[in-house]
């Protein structure tokens, strides 16, 4: 397993996050065990999660699994780096959702329960809040921060202005701010390069991908075009548009001897400012056979082929659509 920091800051994770919001709904508690456990002995150490993962609603039956497995003890929660997420919809009672100070101290404990631990390594904002002052919520995670049950704050789903203005204002409090983005990117999904991407750079954000295979779609869809999620309507839909870029994909992926799968991790490894993409596998063999994509090398040539296949926004905002 290869390794990196996390932003600008001294935290050492593993360059692929094991993601685990199959466990639950997907996964068993047995199986997401054998996973995490197999994530160990490949010398995955970031893993994340979300209080709302798993069903029903408002029980956090993902974060819940996690804790189980923490609580077997075996140094598991020691060598773990855990992300979590605050945000979402709880219930229908009011301030059990968003970023209020009073939502986000009753989820912290909450999640804390739930994951058998005293702190969280990183907390997530798991998507912007138009409705709460920056002052708040700075105040609330200082607040976290300062008790030890939150050492690094992130943001999910942030725009590059999100991102701006939530770190001038933590500046302001001389506080660290934020410290990770995690953002849909992949091959098939690159519009934070135009504005997410940059912010990140210059604010020292590491970015953690989520859904780096867009859904399935670069992982062979047209292979699997019958099997598992590829065979939903909105699926067979996603590939009908696209299967003139998915053959290219595919044929493109053959040609070079690998997996189609592996080549998309493998091109956002390559991105100097991508941390570590989310496997969220629902077996074994999604994490384990993922790890071929650290071996793949990628010429300039080959850069470029997947570019023509799958184009990108042209660059950097403004220059990706001014002079």
């Amino acid at each position: 397993m290869e390794f990196t920091q996390l932003g600008r800051t001294g935290l050492t994770v593993s360059r692929f996050c094991l993601g685990t919001m199959n466990f639950g709904t997907h996964t068993s508690e047995e199986d997401a065990f054998a996973i995490m456990d197999k994530a160990h002995d490949l010398g995955i150490n970031f893993f994340d999660t979300a209080n709302v993962y798993g069903r029903p609603r408002g029980e956090g039956v993902t974060e819940s699994i996690i804790g189980h497995w923490f609580a077997q003890g075996g140094g598991r929660r020691e060598k773990t780096v855990i992300a979590t997420k605050v945000y979402g919809r709880i219930t229908d009672w009011p301030n059990q959702s968003r970023l209020s100070a009073l939502h986000i101290r009753a989820a912290c404990e909450a999640s804390l329960k739930r994951l058998h631990t005293d702190h969280i390594d990183l907390y997530q904002m798991h998507h912007v809040d138009r409705n709460t002052p920056w002052e708040e919520i700075w105040q609330a995670m200082e607040v976290l921060v300062q008790q030890g049950k939150v050492l690094y704050v992130g943001s999910s789903n942030f725009a590059g202005w999100h991102i701006a203005q939530a770190q001038e204002a933590a500046k302001a409090r001389h506080f660290m701010g934020l410290v990770s983005e995690q953002s849909i990117y992949s091959l098939n999904d690159r519009m934070i390069e135009l504005e997410v991407i940059p912010a990140c750079k210059d604010y020292g954000l590491g970015l953690i991908p989520w859904s780096p295979l867009s859904g399935g779609l670069l992982g062979g869809a047209l292979q699997k075009i019958k099997e598992g999620r590829r065979a939903s309507r909105n699926a067979q839909d996603e590939i009908k548009k696209k299967r003139a870029k998915l053959e290219a994909w595919e044929k493109f992926c053959k040609a070079k001897g690998e997996h189609p799968a592996d080549m998309a991790l493998a091109w956002l490894l390559k991105n100097p400012v991508v941390t570590a993409p989310i496997i969220g596998p629902r077996i074994m063999d999604h994490l384990t056979g993922a790890l071929r994509a650290f071996k793949i090398k990628l010429s300039k040539d080959e850069l470029q082929k997947m570019d023509e296949i799958w184009p990108g926004p042209g660059g950097e905002a403004p220059e990706a659509y001014a002079w």
